[in-house]
């Protein structure tokens, strides 16, 4: 037994469900096998759930092929639905790839998931046949995007195209332009090269805070081609480790606490640092340097402080990133004033010589894109005092 709430708000005991594997044919995923990562995924999982050989007399069962790959939230979801006898498409037809049983059903049930199919047999009293997306919605809010969840069947795909779509499913829909279009397929590689080593996403993190510290160190000194290929470098690391620890399922409070407070900090002070190296290769001199610089500086350090704010008081209001309320605002998102895209402005002025065109361009679109997210918080404010619901476009 597990204490939850139940629909009061009241602590109660909730009986633990069985969770069994059904079948064989299952290959490993990013180095781990059916097993390994079904136990991996109950622990994370929140659920009253344990895995199980063979489920014990007398206890309700989810039962799930081992031949087939659900992601975490299908897992969840058939947890959350007791009665359920989950169907997926298959190139055979409408499969059955897991069911949640009843005590007293169990072992009727089992059948018809080693069966694979419902053929001519009588659903039980009580269960009802669903799909995959009948009981797990598209929206998926911690990835900020909707798309149907992933199930694949492991002996009709082959382990690298389903650890592709794995990889796929962990991406975020709404983010820049750097990680949405340039680092998928690179950043695959090299996440699956890790989970094949056996690093941790903590490690991955760690070398980035490494090129962190180097990215601003060669920054200050004015070394602006060394260091912008650090701050890349960290830039594709930091893809790295969060794909990895989702499709290896090793986040954890810790990492995620790591990973974000280094992506949370570290941009002002390499705007900062670039600021220096200016003044140390004497391109602060220029007459625009010299009438704008420090102004520049106050708009980016500033601007970059404001915008963070403006995030966390919407998503404190109301329970989501201002990035996906409209559709707007996810296309200005790939585009705002944050870590990548300023990078790529650094990286044209660069191209042409001039890194204090750069610097200054970067506080322009700083003073463009702040007050812009700024306007959109005051309007979900104003919608909200006249009664209309405020929710992502992606959930709609």
């Amino acid at each position: 037994m597990t204490r939850k709430k139940n629909q009061h708000g009241n602590l109660a005991d909730a009986p633990m469900i069985a969770v069994t594997l059904i079948g064989d044919g299952g290959i490993a995923l990013w180095g781990m096998t059916p097993k390994a990562r079904l136990i991996r995924a109950l622990a994370k999982s929140k659920r009253p759930a344990v895995y199980a050989e063979q489920p014990p007399a007398g206890a309700a069962a989810a039962l799930l092929r081992a031949d087939w790959y659900l992601e975490p939230r299908v897992l969840n979801a058939i947890l959350d639905n007791p009665g359920v006898i989950v169907t997926a498409r298959s190139q055979a037809g409408e499969a059955v790839i897991a069911a949640h049983a009843p005590a007293g059903a169990v072992a009727d049930v089992r059948q018809l998931v080693a069966a694979g199919g419902l053929g001519g047999a009588s659903i039980p009293a009580g269960m009802r046949v669903v799909t995959v997306d009948d009981i797990c919605g598209a929206y998926n809010k911690a990835l900020r995007k909707a798309e149907p969840p992933l199930v694949a069947s492991m002996r009709e795909h082959s382990e690298r195209a389903i650890e592709w779509a794995m990889y796929r499913a962990a991406y975020k829909g709404v983010t820049d332009i750097v990680t949405k279009y340039v680092w998928p397929i690179p950043a695959f590689w090299v996440t699956l090269a890790a989970s094949k080593l056996k690093l941790t996403p903590n490690m991955v993190t760690s070398v980035g805070l490494l090129l962190v510290l180097l990215t601003q160190w060669l920054f200050w000194r004015g070394d602006f081609w060394p260091g912008l290929l650090a701050a890349y470098l960290m830039v594709f690391l930091d893809t790295v480790d969060g794909k990895l620890a989702r499709v290896t399922l090793t986040s954890s409070k810790l990492g995620n606490i790591f990973d974000h407070g280094i992506d949370l900090i570290h941009p002002p002070f390499w705007w900062w640092a670039w600021w220096m190296g200016l003044q140390a290769t004497g391109y602060a001199e220029g007459s625009l340097m010299a009438a704008y610089g420090a102004p520049a500086l106050a708009v980016i350090l500033i601007g970059y402080v404001v915008g963070r704010v403006a995030e966390a008081i919407f998503m404190h209001s109301f329970g989501f990133h201002i990035h996906v309320w409209r559709r707007l605002d996810s296309v200005m998102r790939e585009i705002t004033s944050r870590r990548n895209p300023n990078m790529v402005i650094l990286t044209v002025s660069l191209l042409f010589g001039r890194p204090d065109l750069g610097f200054l361009a970067v506080a322009v679109w700083t003073l463009i894109c702040v007050p812009f997210h700024i306007v959109r918080l005051l309007q979900a404010g104003a919608e909200r005092l006249m009664g209309r619901p405020i929710r992502s476009w992606l959930s709609e």
